[in-house]
């Protein structure tokens, strides 16, 4: 029987034979004006499919910088799905900092190279890559260096405090509307949220607040595992003990963590590092309980789903130990990448053709719905299988659909909602055929 992973391997080679030659030359440690002339070079080479754009700045001043790769840069194209790469949220776990650099090139050398796949994924994708969130917390790690460096030194930012431990905590408002049948998406952030976050986080959610991030994956180093929600206990009266805490989505999280794990070098094999994760992917809470962490509020306050990856035993490994971590993670880069695409995604029209933005969608079973972006398009990872699917909108007649989701890419499933009578807007929703159709109207208008 085929091995799971056979494929990815498979790919990886190919990856392999058709990019750059890898060598210790072309890997060191990069401070933090070494990371923006790096990323500069990379727009330089690349130039009419990469943009560079700050979301802001860290305690020191220091720019929050992305690279963006698409074939129309800083432009959102309907039904192209946003993805982002998060790399250095604690300042002293630097390979996914390093991973993301040296991916950046990769994309580049490999689009010029015109490898299909490559350019297949940035023609139908948006991808967005942060290095660092935390570039004062770096600056403080490698001022002691690879060779001294402590578990903590420049973990946190200029103010030492772990920007995984301050996100809005909106898990415990979920586990209270799962009790009452509240809302199960989009929750709403606390008052004055903004004067009780870092700068670094402040950036990061208006990021997230300004793209329909619909995939993501946060960088981590200190294990090699990949780690999906909820982080967060629901039962945190409980010490010294650890709790399975799932999503309404596990199954789709497990099978994106399994995506990474299976196409990197090692980590499927579950023993690294001292541990042992089955598959080489882990329950954030059953791990260990984390509140106010990064991946569950993209869950919880987004349409974005995102993992940790934990990537490496030595938070700052010497630059020598880097190509290996290249070799063992540009397969799993592009494959789970690619898991974007993968599900339904369609536009919410009303009966004239025109978008109807923050239309919800929502998957019967699936108690976690989703949202139509601005633009009227709307993107909803699934597993393959069949799904009754209902798009809403104040002031508008719901609309259900059944469709059948396969193994390859999304299926376009397209809505038409009418005005909702005036005299009564509680209704039953109304059951159609799947649509289709393409959009009749031109639309070019993201340890632990």
């Amino acid at each position: 029987m085929q091995q799971p992973w056979t494929l990815p391997w498979l790919c990886a080679l190919l990856l392999g034979l058709m990019g750059f030659l890898v060598s210790g030359s072309d890997f060191q440690h990069h401070k933090y004006e070494d990371m923006v002339r790096a990323l500069f070079a990379v727009q330089s080479e690349c130039p009419y499919i990469t943009r560079i754009y700050s979301i802001g700045h860290s305690v020191e001043g220091r720019h929050l910088y992305v690279l963006e790769f698409s074939d129309n840069p800083g432009i959102h194209e309907a039904l192209e799905p946003e993805f982002k790469y998060v790399g250095n949220m604690h300042g002293n776990e630097v390979v996914g900092r390093e991973l993301l650099i040296k991916f950046s090139q990769f994309l580049c050398e490999e689009y010029r190279a015109r490898n299909q796949r490559i350019v297949r994924l940035i023609h139908d994708t948006r991808i967005h890559i942060l290095p660092s969130m935390n570039p004062d917390g770096y600056e403080v790690a490698a001022r002691q260096g690879p060779e001294f460096n402590g578990y903590l030194v420049g973990r946190g930012n200029a103010k030492e405090i772990d920007l995984n431990r301050d996100f809005p905590d909106l898990n415990a408002l979920m586990y209270y509307y799962e009790k009452t049948k509240g809302r199960n998406h989009h929750l709403p952030l606390p008052d004055n949220w903004e004067h009780q976050v870092q700068p670094e986080t402040l950036a990061v959610i208006k990021w997230m607040q300004n793209y329909n991030f619909i995939l993501s994956a946060n960088l981590h180093g200190g294990a090699v595992v990949a780690n999906y929600p909820f982080d967060k206990s629901r039962d945190g009266r409980v010490r010294g003990r650890t709790t399975y805490s799932a999503t309404p989505d596990d199954k789709i999280f497990r099978k994106l963590a399994r995506t990474y794990s299976y196409a990197h070098g090692w980590m499927h094999k579950g023993w690294n590092c001292g541990d042992y994760f089955d598959e080489g992917i882990t329950n954030g809470a059953s791990w260990y309980s984390l509140s106010k962490g990064m991946q569950d509020f993209n869950y919880l306050y987004t349409n974005c789903f995102e993992i940790t990856l934990e990537l490496s035993c030595d938070k700052f490994p010497p630059a020598s130990a880097l190509p290996r971590e290249w070799l063992g993670n540009r397969e799993a880069l592009v494959s789970y990448l690619e898991q974007v695409h993968h599900g339904i995604k369609g536009m919410v029209y009303d009966e004239n053709n025109n978008p109807i933005s923050k239309a919800e969608i929502s998957v019967a079973g699936i108690n976690h719905d989703v949202t139509a972006g601005v633009d009227g398009d709307y993107f909803r990872l699934l597993l393959p299988g069949t799904y009754t699917v209902t798009a809403s909108a104040p002031g508008y007649l719901p609309f259900t659909s059944t469709v059948t989701v396969g193994p390859a890419e999304a299926i376009q499933l397209h809505f038409y909602l009418k005005p909702a009578p005036k005299q009564n807007l509680k209704v039953k929703p109304h059951h159609g055929r799947r649509n289709l159709s393409s959009p009749k109207a031109p639309l070019k208008l993201g340890p632990r």
